[in-house]
């Protein structure tokens, strides 16, 4: 007999209870951990999206405001081809006879050896645009990060690399413990003529035997390559004097400390552009970082860049002294970095200043064998260091010339030789080793070294040879400045 209903609905309510429970639990903890997972996931992603949006943000603000500095600089800067076009179709005040005064017995060379024609004159000189981009920046000194000058290439993004280092600048500079780095600079070098017989006899190390490991020691050595370095070449017709160096020269250059050369000069075409596109590649080869001449006018005016200690430096060269417009470099024509007009070569320095914590100007001017300033030559340093520059080193006169502060920026406003033919007039065998000490905010310290500059070779000087070349040049300098029996330089 079947139990009453009541009793059964009873007994299965009881049998359910157990699994109802059970499937609540489950249900209860698949909730859980969907909202648990939803929560998570929304975290996640808000959290990424915002980065991403602040990343996007910054970046965009940056370079909106890099837009409108290029963009308010180049509406404001005019053209160098304006001034100097008018130039073109006649030679500039220091050529094609300037070499003429720099009469050199034992040197001179004939120019009817190279019987093949120059390259026709143009006027294409127009303003490098955006000159900083694609320079290339050096780090260390030999054995602290090498020569090599490929290694690391500059974005020309001021945001990049100042932007993020501005507190730690501020800490370091303010410090007691700033540091500093030490740069020698040296006048005009050439291995031509004379100068490359006694150093096929000699060897091309002959030039730098008294230097010791000088070079080696400090953290940036730069001098004036006044000479292509080329196998090719058609010579000039119409100087007198007309150089041409063997690449073997650079590499005992190189391996004296070297570091870096300026190609604005008046001898770096000699041998027409293609000698100086060899002499680009020669010394790419070699590891010599170069300024002041280059494949276009962009590559000639463009700083460049090194990184010393920590302290970023910007290296420019230029000249005053040319014998033809056409050695102007152009868009698409090889050539130097001219300061007939001085517009491109300040927007260079400008442009150095931004992204630059030391700028350096080598600056070929002035007139050869004079000791007097030419009027150009206060002018333009003024102007360099106006635009920006720390120092400006200067080269031509083939004889020292003094020194001057300006603003509480150096100024040397000639070298003199260095490793060069030997003339007959004894001026020209006076020099010197320039040595600056400068902080990352730009301050230098300046000391000259006394030199013979002997037919290829620097011969150092005593104490009262040394003695009379420090006080020529402080006698040579305008306004209040003194030289030390130590060669150190100060202004009052």
């Amino acid at each position: 007999m079947y139990p009453p209903r009541s009793q059964r609905n009873e007994g299965r309510k009881k049998a359910r209870k157990p699994k109802i429970g059970k499937a609540w639990i489950i249900t209860n903890l698949v909730l859980l951990l969907m909202i648990v997972g939803l929560f998570g996931y929304y975290y996640i992603f808000e959290h990424d999206n915002s980065g991403s949006l602040a990343e996007n943000a910054g970046y965009s603000q940056t370079e909106k405001k890099i837009q409108s500095e290029s963009a308010s600089e180049e509406r404001s800067t005019p053209s160098v081809s304006e001034n100097v076009t008018a130039l073109s179709n006649k030679q500039l005040d220091e050529g094609p006879h300037a070499d003429k005064q720099f009469a050199d017995d034992e040197t001179k060379q004939s120019a009817a050896s190279d019987t093949s024609h120059r390259p026709a004159t143009t006027s294409d000189t127009n303003a490098p645009q955006g000159s900083s981009s694609g320079a290339k920046l050096s780090s260390g000194k030999d054995g602290q990060a090498g020569n090599d000058t490929s290694k690391d290439v500059y974005d020309g993004n001021p945001s990049a690399d100042k932007g993020g280092t501005e507190d730690v600048k501020k800490s370091k500079t303010d410090g007691a413990d700033s540091p500093t780095v030490t740069l020698h600079f040296v006048g005009d070098v050439q291995f031509s003529g004379k100068v490359e017989q006694r150093l096929e006899q000699n060897g091309f190390d002959f030039p730098y035997q008294y230097l010791g490991n000088l070079f080696h020691k400090d953290d940036l050595t730069i001098a004036n390559l006044e000479t292509p370095v080329t196998t090719n070449g058609v010579g000039a017709l119409n100087k007198t004097y007309v150089y041409k160096s063997s690449p073997k020269a650079l590499t005992a250059l190189a391996a004296a400390g070297i570091d870096a050369v300026n190609l604005a000069n008046n001898h770096i075409l000699d041998q027409g552009t293609d000698g100086l596109l060899d002499t680009l590649k020669y010394l790419d080869e070699k590891g010599i970082s170069h300024a002041g001449a280059g494949r276009n006018a962009k590559e000639a005016y463009a700083p460049h860049y090194f990184e010393r200690k920590g302290i970023k430096i910007a290296l420019l060269g230029t000249t005053r002294v040319m014998p033809e417009a056409n050695w102007n470099a152009g868009a698409k024509l090889p050539g130097v970095a001219g300061a007939y007009d001085s517009t491109a070569i300040v927007k260079s320095i400008r442009e150095a200043r931004m992204q630059a914590d030391l700028v350096i100007v080598i600056a070929h001017w002035g007139k050869e064998r004079a000791t007097a300033l030419e009027p150009h030559q206060t002018e333009l340093s003024h102007a360099f260091i106006d635009a920006g520059a720390d120092l400006v080193i200067g080269g031509h006169p083939h004889v020292l010339q003094g020194m001057e502060q300006y603003k509480g920026k150096w100024i040397a406003y000639s070298t003199g030789n260095f490793i060069f033919s030997k003339s007959t007039v004894p001026a020209t065998r006076d020099t010197a080793i320039f040595q600056a000490t400068c902080t990352r905010k730009g301050a230098c310290e300046m000391k000259l070294t006394p030199y013979r500059a002997e037919l290829g070779q620097p011969i150092p000087l005593k104490e009262t040879e040394a003695s009379k070349i420090l006080q020529r040049v402080a006698a040579l300098s305008p306004g209040n400045v003194s030289i030390g029996t130590d060669g150190k330089v100060s202004a009052q």
